[in-house]
């Protein structure tokens, strides 16, 4: 089982649903970062469950470092981070043992492992598993704010409501940094809510889009044909539970241009290279060129929803039915904005430490 991501700065995450503890070892680091305990707290406050739109299921999410930070400084050996579990029912997930839910990794899981797998909430699958990718994106996210890097991630729809698009980088990022429900728009989001509680009413679920810009990353980064940074990043967003989708720039969208459309014109502007537009999201030829990384994340809605269900027994093989009990999100994806930020400021740090050198963030 592959855990790790990243070359020069690498996370690991270890731990399930409902297991004694999870966590994260983030390793690579350069030594001297600051470690903001409260700053910590925060972002994994953003990951919480949130009222009538999350599930009912309330950990502490209380992060304990205990490696790698000395006096408030990372020293440059593995951080760990340590997340104890204390709100498991795993009563709910006894009928589960051989009936596959649609849409998780059931199936999947247990044809991989052979049966072994612990089934209880998902497992090493569950999107619980994300809290250490916070712990440890949050002290990423420190140490690109010291080169003055800054990442913003908006709930650009959801449940057929559409936030606006962002503007002044600057301030709405900013905006964003301590939003539980984040958005640029606050109608749309009043909308947003109202429409994940009535699929939540009626037993069901809702996606949507996630749309991050990283502002202030220096051109240079990333590498030709397999570790362009879209590939990099594309790799640590698709391993976030319930992504089905990346798309850059304008993604998909540039299928219906022209090239004189697509293409962004660049311009110096006081000394500084620029482009007109950024249909490109930032990255030409798998490098970035100085404008802001931007791209889109589609979340499928949750799985468990409270609905019958046709599946299979994975014991017998035979054909069943199955009716999900417990607590579940009618969405994931206010929840998931922050991981989704966590994972791109860890690929980011091993980004440019790779480029740069590992001492770049102290």
């Amino acid at each position: 089982m592959k855990n790790t991501l990243g070359s020069s700065v690498s996370v690991t995450i270890f731990g399930e649903s409902h297991g004694k503890m999870i966590g994260a070892i983030l390793d690579g680091l350069a030594p001297g970062i600051h470690v903001d305990e409260e700053f910590i707290a925060s972002q994994m406050n953003l990951r919480k469950a949130a009222g009538s739109i999350s599930t009912a299921r309330h950990e502490a999410d209380a992060v304990k470092i205990v490696s790698g930070v000395f006096n408030g400084k990372t020293t440059g050996t593995p951080i760990t981070f340590i997340i104890e579990n204390q709100d498991q029912h795993s009563r709910d997930y006894g009928e589960l043992a051989y009936k596959a839910r649609p849409g998780h990794a059931d199936f999947t899981a247990s044809v991989k492992y052979h049966g072994f797998q612990d089934f209880r909430g998902g497992g090493h699958f569950s999107g619980r598993i994300t809290a250490g990718l916070v712990a440890a994106g949050a002290v990423a996210i420190s140490a690109l704010k010291t080169k003055n890097i800054r990442i913003g991630t908006h709930i650009l729809s959801c449940g057929g409501v559409f936030d606006r698009n962002f503007g002044d980088l600057g301030s709405d990022i900013a905006s964003l940094s301590d939003k539980t429900f984040a958005v640029l728009d606050d109608n749309a989001g009043e909308k947003m809510i109202a429409a994940i509680e009535a699929a939540r009413n009626d037993g069901d679920s809702v996606g949507g889009r996630l749309e991050t810009a990283v502002a202030g990353l220096p051109a240079g980064v990333g590498e030709p044909w397999f570790d362009t940074i879209e590939s990099v990043l594309s790799h640590a967003l698709f391993s976030i539970p319930a992504v089905k989708g990346v798309e850059f720039g304008d993604g998909f969208a540039l299928c219906d241009m022209r090239g004189s459309q697509a293409n962004d014109s660049f311009r110096s502007i006081d000394g500084k290279i620029v482009t007109d537009t950024n249909r490109c999201g930032g990255i030409l030829g798998g490098i970035t060129n100085g404008m802001p990384v931007v791209f889109r994340t589609a979340v499928k809605p949750t799985p468990s929803i409270y609905k019958e269900q046709q599946t299979i027994n994975t014991e017998t093989s035979e054909n069943t039915s199955l009716v999900i009990q417990g607590r579940h999100d009618p969405a994931i994806i206010h929840r998931a904005r922050v991981v989704v930020d966590s994972v791109t400021a860890l690929v980011l740090c091993d980004q440019l430490a790779l480029r740069f050198g590992t001492d770049y963030l102290a």
